[in-house]
């Protein structure tokens, strides 16, 4: 067996036979609407557009040390009332993770994952926006790591929290 085949270990990892391996990478739900056009072609359209967007990250066991994990982004423009453009992306990977304690392997699905998959995610953004004619919008570099301490500080807080005796 040569190098290229054996399990590569987490750059940084402690322990001995952790492993984390990129197995796949893909596009699993992809939809990009513009109700507007050709109104916002025209010049028939003259208010500037608020912008939103709502990230998410789910994961799921898939086998054997294998987890998928969906970063789903959803972005839009409106213009009052009325949706500009919307998209709507699922960018997914399948990960081999082993050897990780059980607080490790969750920050590496809620937040190393997530991280790995984002720029997928805003290449196919960027690019589908960019296919339906209208003017460059590039996402925000986002840290997963900070999001997902704010939410094991959330859950710390929730879980510590005394019940309603009523």
């Amino acid at each position: 067996m040569n190098e290229q085949d054996q399990d590569v270990p987490l750059p940084g990892a402690a322990g001995e036979g952790q492993v984390f391996e990129i197995t796949r990478i893909y596009l699993k739900d992809v939809s990009f609407e513009s109700p507007l056009t050709p109104q916002l072609f025209t010049g028939q359209v003259s208010e500037s557009p608020e912008f939103n967007v709502q990230l998410n990250a789910q994961s799921q066991a898939a086998g054997d040390d294998l987890y998928e994990v969906v970063l789903s982004v959803t972005a839009s423009a409106q213009l009052g009332s009325q949706t500009a453009w919307l998209v709507e992306i699922k960018q997914a990977g399948v990960f081999k993770i082993a050897g990780f304690e059980r607080a490790e392997l969750a920050q590496m699905l809620g937040s190393f994952c997530p991280n790995t998959l984002y720029p997928f995610a805003r290449e196919a953004v960027a690019d589908l926006i960019n296919k339906g004619g209208l003017p460059s919008f590039y996402l925000a570099p986002i840290s997963f790591d900070a999001l997902y301490q704010q939410h094991v500080e959330k859950l710390r807080r929730e879980s510590a929290a005394p019940e309603d005796a009523g």
